[in-house]
Parts: structure tokens; C-alpha cells; sequence
């Protein structure tokens, strides 16, 4: 018997169209069509980390959502509480790949996903979910998208735990106050944020201080980019990231986020959660694709046992070498 979803992730997510070919954005005559979102992704990775996995979101009747029903599916996710809107379209976003940086242009105005509302609380089956893991970007789509989060962080919870990634989008905030996501973080029990969303948000990206400011939350981890993460929940614990060579940067954090959920599902030690976060994270960081081949098991092993100097000598490289 399938069992179902221990991590269930809910929010947008739209076909995402990459460079097939070098050159200008506006040069390039061929993109690849493939699919892309925060809590997708998530979803998305923890399969192959050997957790179960649902998503919930809402697409269009077009060719885009079906794809995406699809794909996402034979990722190993459940997708059964997602719904087809019969009259807004799936929304889509262009990604300008590059190691430096990767500019992201949306369509996503009106979309199926930005007509959510608590309503979708009816279709949820919670039975078995250890974590709901919801982001920043949903309550910016819509005042009724703003309502399901609410009503998401006000469902009883028991043994279960609310996971919620900041992830800041300054152009979906445009108009509204992003101190709300101060407001809803709070109401979670594991936050991930970037020192740099932090300080948008808080006013400190300082893990001491931001805890300071957020202490209901268990679970706090900040994220410093490329130099690595600290997790707080007693003495801040910082462990440092792996050497990449990046390919192009968008979704790591979301892969970061699926590791971490999945070690601290597994029980593991706070060094491991976080280590296993960077590893999901540099898998991303090697592929143009918002979810990355996992790493080799013979790479994840001897790194997660790897002392300080082994683990901050090692370099990943796109042929999958460990120098």
C-alpha cells in the first residue's frame, strides 16, 4: 500500500522556459520548456531523498498545466490535491541563465494558482504529513492566496510542523507591506530565510539577532549564500558551504530547504541538517534546471562523514569530480 505524503508542499508553480542555446537573451531562437516554483521543487527533491512528497497548488485547463501535473507527478509527488481552473491559465516565467546570476521575467498575472483561497482546505488529506511546507511567495499572489496561508498556519497541528521559506520576491510585494512575512514567519515552527531577505524583512540578516526578533519558531536556519548557513535552535550552529562551480544559482535554496526537511524527518544531528542541505543545494547549482540530479551516494557518504578540512577542500565540478 502507497503510503502518503510525509512533506506536503503547497503553492505556485509555472512552466519555466531556459536558454537551449548560448548567446543574448534576445538573440536566442531555441528555449527549453520545463517547470519550475519554490514549493514544487521542494516537492520535487525529497523523493530521492527517500521521503514522500504532496503538492498542492492550482493550474490552468492549457498545455502547460497538464505538463506540469505530469512532470511533477513522475517526480514521485502526490499531486491529487491540486486542481484544473477552467478559466485562468498557468503561469510561466523566462529564466537568462548564468553563473553570475540568472534574471528571471514572469507571466504570472492572473494565473490559476493566484485564484487559491482557503477553500483549498477542503481538498487536503493531513493524515500522515509531518511538515507543511509553505513560502513567502504565495501570500504576495493575491488577498485571497494571503488568506490560505493564514488559514494554513491556523490549522491545529499536533505532531506536525509548519516549514516556511521566506523567499522574498521584491516585485510581488510591490504595494504591500513584506513586514507580513515577519508576521507569518512567526507562526511557523522551522523558518529558513537568506541574510539578505532578513535584513529586507527584519532589519538584521545576523542570526543572534534575528533570532532575537523571531523566537517562536523552533527552528531558525539563515542562509549566507555562498559562504554557508547557520542553523539557531540553542547555540547557532554555522556550517560552511561547499565549493561549486555553478552553473547558474536560482533554486539551490529550494533544494537546500529539501535537504534540511529531510534530514531533520530522518532525526539527524544539526551538522548533518545542514550539510545535507548543501548537498542538495550544489546538485542544483550544477544543472540550468530548478531540480538537479542528486549527487552520487559514494559523493553524499564521504562528504557528510568528512572532517572541517575535508569537507572545506572539496570542490564539486560538473563532471561530478570531488577534488
Amino acid at each position: 500500500m502507497t503510503s502518503g505524503p510525509e512533506v506536503l508542499c503547497v503553492g505556485e508553480s509555472m512552466a519555466l522556459f531556459v536558454p537551449a542555446e548560448p548567446g543574448p537573451p534576445d538573440e536566442v531562437r531555441q528555449w527549453t520548456r520545463t517547470i519550475g516554483g519554490a514549493e514544487s521543487n521542494v516537492a520535487c527533491h525529497l523523493p530521492a531523498l527517500g521521503v514522500p512528497s504532496g503538492w498542492a497548488s492550482a493550474v490552468g485547463d492549457d498545455p502547460f498545466g497538464r505538463a506540469m501535473l505530469r512532470e511533477i507527478a513522475a517526480a514521485g509527488v502526490d499531486v491529487s490535491a491540486c486542481s484544473v481552473d477552467p478559466v485562468r491559465p498557468t503561469g510561466l516565467y523566462v529564466k537568462e541563465s548564468g553563473a553570475g546570476g540568472s534574471p528571471v521575467r514572469y507571466y504570472r498575472a492572473g494565473s490559476a494558482a493566484s485564484g487559491m483561497g482557503p477553500e483549498l482546505l477542503d481538498r487536503l488529506d493531513l493524515d500522515g504529513v509531518r511538515v507543511l511546507h509553505l513560502s513567502g511567495i504565495t501570500p504576495a499572489l493575491s488577498d485571497s492566496c494571503l488568506a490560505l496561508v493564514r488559514a494554513l498556519l491556523d490549522l491545529p497541528r499536533g505532531d506536525r510542523l509548519v516549514s516556511f521559506d521566506v523567499n522574498l520576491r521584491p516585485a510581488l510585494w510591490a504595494g504591500r507591506d513584506p513586514r507580513l512575512l515577519a508576521e507569518l514567519a512567526a507562526q511557523a515552527d522551522i523558518v529558513l530565510t537568506g541574510d539578505d531577505e532578513a535584513q529586507h524583512v527584519w532589519g538584521t540578516g545576523d542570526p543572534v539577532s534575528l533570532r532575537a526578533l523571531l523566537p517562536g519558531p523552533r527552528t531558525l536556519v539563515v542562509k549566507h549564500g555562498e559562504r554557508g548557513a547557520t542553523l539557531v535552535e540553542g547555540e547557532p550552529l554555522f556550517a560552511p558551504a561547499l565549493r561549486v562551480d555553478v552553473v547558474e544559482p536560482v533554486g539551490a535554496g529550494d533544494a537546500f530547504a529539501a535537504g534540511f526537511l529531510a534530514a531533520t524527518l530522518r532525526g539527524a544531528s544539526p551538522l548533518e541538517r545542514l550539510r545535507r542541505g548543501h548537498l542538495q543545494a550544489a546538485a542544483t547549482l550544477l544543472t540550468h534546471d530548478d531540480v538537479g540530479v542528486p549527487l552520487p551516494r559514494t559523493v553524499v557518504d564521504t562528504l557528510l562523514h568528512a572532517d572541517p578540512d575535508e569537507w572545506s577542500s572539496a570542490r564539486l565540478t560538473g563532471e561530478g569530480v570531488l577534488i
